[in-house]
């Protein structure tokens, strides 16, 4: 349900007194796209007044200098065998290890806490953390999850449990998964984004759903990275299944500027190469933390750059092709085309900046929450390459029901990527997409401001919590 429909009515002096006496934890999962928002979300709750702790793996840490107002805790045995599980086709297998291995020293650090002088008000935890629940229950303590992913990925999610039990994935053929139909319940996905919906594990994937959605159900309330005004019919169809209280306070990152989380070192030379480049001209490319390709994948990337004959700044990063060095794939001439100024390659860019800057047009992504909202935030149209989970139906947002850009749809081929960019950074159709997206920047802006929805909504997440 809407929060907005609950009253809880607490005096501001009351309320301050209360705040300046309540500890939170918060429980990120080790990725980089799960631990920004977190500690996002971190910030936002301190300058409330909250004290923020933050639990926290040995593995994939955040740096402790760029939160001094933080209290970091990590959690013992927590290290490097989660590196075991890099690679995507081991996510599910890692979240169901750490959800076991590590839930007893987690129940542990947070009995320590709560022994401690000022106690524990309140977790916060991934929602991935679906193990943390039990722990929750044991000690008394209220548990609120953050998902970081948007409200519509989650309704596809739980929508494609009872369909999963039914059969419909096994039911399709090789043929009918290719099809652009619809697939009913799922919508807007299409049939052929199923076996990339769920991986190709779709057992485990169901299994480790129904366990996250359990979690999920069982926490006090619910907190999302993204605003109202964008997924107001998800949030209606989402309480009727959910009756938990959600807050939509996103988009986090415009708060305020916060210390950077980046698990890699932000190259801040593509700022000023893109200085150098005319408004709107200049196309984003990066697919995110995690994303892998193989040498075909990116040999196609390459040369549908290329083709376009578009200026481009390019994301990429170690180890993130498939078998080989990545210079060694680029095609001849590649580049020297580079060297000439169209294009400029990096190992990892200070994104919100970047998509910030007035020469960027377009943004190719692999369609990550964070991305997709950063994007929307700066009024960015978008590429979408999605790879797994919800990725694809926030790609099939952007292009199906947004209309803020348009999905490559039959994978990494030079001529549709041409043919993309040219659409979106050069024709008439560009236009309409930036169009469409610079009103959702607007209504962003309203949202965060005295009287908006994420403005009222934050307010009433921390009357929530000092209820508690």
């Amino acid at each position: 349900m809407d929060t907005s429909t609950t009253t809880i009515t607490i005096t501001a002096t009351a309320t301050a007194t209360a705040i300046s006496h309540r500890r939170l934890v918060l429980l990120p999962l080790p990725f980089q796209g799960h631990l920004n928002p977190m500690l996002q979300l971190a910030n936002i709750l301190h300058s409330k007044g909250f004290s923020v702790i933050i639990l926290h793996t040995l593995c994939n840490s955040p740096n402790p200098t760029n939160y001094p107002h933080f209290n970091f805790v990590p959690i013992p045995g927590t290290g490097e065998d989660i590196l075991n599980f890099s690679d995507m086709d081991k996510i599910i297998s890692l979240l169901l290890y750490i959800n076991t291995k590590f839930i007893n020293p987690i129940k542990e650090c947070l009995e320590r806490l709560m022994s401690e002088d000022d106690g524990v008000a309140c977790l916060i935890t991934d929602a991935q953390w679906f193990g943390t629940q039990n722990v929750a229950d044991i000690l008394k303590l209220p548990r609120i999850v953050h998902r970081t992913s948007n409200i519509s990925s989650f309704v596809c999610f739980a929508a494609s449990l009872p369909l999963y039990v039914k059969g419909l994935f096994q039911r399709f053929s090789d043929e009918e998964m290719k099809l652009n139909a619809p697939v009913h319940g799922l919508e807007p996905l299409m049939v052929k984004d199923l076996s990339k919906f769920l991986l190709d594990d779709s057992e485990g994937a169901c299994k480790l759903l129904e366990l996250m959605i359990q979690g999920t159900k069982r926490a006090r309330a619910l907190i999302w990275n993204t605003f109202k005004e964008l997924e107001e019919r998800e949030l209606e169809a989402l309480g009727q299944h959910f009756p938990n209280p959600h807050f939509l306070i996103g988009p986090f990152h415009r708060y305020f500027q916060a210390s950077s989380s980046s698990l890699l070192a932000q190259d801040k030379t593509s700022l000023s190469w893109l200085d150098k480049h005319p408004p709107n001209s200049v196309l984003y490319v990066s697919f995110g933390s995690i994303v892998k390709l193989n040498e075909s994948q990116f040999l196609e990337i390459a040369c549908g750059l290329a083709k376009s004959m578009q200026p481009f700044l390019w994301v990429v990063r170690p180890r993130s092709v498939e078998g080989s060095e990545w210079l060694e794939t680029l095609p001849d001439g590649f580049l020297e085309r580079v060297a000439e100024g169209r294009g400029y390659i990096v190992k990892w860019a200070p994104q919100q900046d970047v998509l910030a800057h007035p020469a960027i047009g377009g943004f190719w992504t692999h369609s990550g929450w964070n991305s997709t909202l950063e994007s929307i935030c700066e009024g960015v149209p978008m590429i979408c390459s999605p790879c797994f989970g919800d990725q694809l139906p926030n790609a099939r947002y952007v292009s199906d029901v947004w209309k803020i850009g348009v999905e490559l749809e039959n994978g990494f081929q030079r001529e549709e990527i041409e043919k993309a960019i040219k659409r979106v950074m050069v024709d008439e159709e560009g236009l309409k997409f930036k169009n469409k997206i610079q009103n959702m920047k607007w209504k962003i802006d309203l949202c965060l401001k005295k009287g908006g929805s994420s403005y009222s909504s934050l307010e009433d997440l921390v009357n929530y919590i000092v209820s508690f």
